[in-house]
This record gives structure tokens, sequence and C-alpha cells, in this order.
């Protein structure tokens, strides 16, 4: 199986920074995208933005300009690095990875989720 690990969420203030990490973890795994989604109270779960292969990122309209997105493929790793945060930002975030897992006898495509990581903005 695949785990993915988020870490980094917390609370801030209006305007400012932070960062989250996603490490895929367990069997031998190749991502061919992995990306961050966001759920706020209330609201549905949406997409923040995603790296594909071939450093293809897209980001959703409301965090374009402020979030980055980044991979280290080494380390199967994602990171989400957010500025200028708004109290709307406010949200469970959550790491998605697509790719290719890969066992001892055999190999399947998988999508795999996070656990969720709580960032809250305060204003």
């Amino acid at each position: 199986q695949v785990q993915l690990v988020e870490s980094g969420g917390g609370l801030v203030q209006a305007g400012e920074s932070l960062t989250l990490s996603c490490a895929a973890s367990g069997t031998i795994f190749s991502a061919n995208a992995m990306g961050w989604y966001r759920q706020a109270p209330g609201k549905q779960r949406e997409l923040v933005g995603v790296a594909a292969n071939g450093e293809i990122t897209t980001y959703a309209d409301p965090v374009k300009g402020r979030f980055t997105i980044s991979r280290d493929n080494a380390k199967n790793t994602v990171y989400l690095q957010m500025n200028s945060l708004k109290p709307e930002d406010t949200a469970v975030y959550y790491c998605n990875a697509k790719g290719r897992a890969y066992y001892s006898d055999y190999a399947e495509s998988v999508e795999v989720w996070g656990q969720g990581t709580l960032v809250t903005v305060s204003s």
C-alpha cells in the first residue's frame, strides 16, 4: 500500500505564509501527479493545485499567484507554499497522489489521499 503523510498545518494570521509537506511511503510508488485539495467548513472539497510529471502545474483561480506547488521526486514528496494567506483559505488541506504502486509480484494504478491537515487563517 501507499500512504501519504502530511505535515505543516497550523494557525496563522492573515498575510502570513505557511508551507505544507506531503510524503508518500509504503511500497514502491511512481507518481504521475501529486497535488493538494482543500475543504472548508460546510463546503465541498476543491482543487488547490496539481503538479504533474513534466513540471506541468495547474492552480485554482483563488490561489494563483499566492500558492506554489513543488515536488521532490527523489523523496516522493510534494510541497505547498502558501503566501499572503487570507481567512478564506481556512480549510483542511488534503494531499493527493496518482501513480503506479509496485509490489513483489504485480503493479497497479492507484490514487491515494492523505489524512488532511488543518490550516486556520485569522483576520
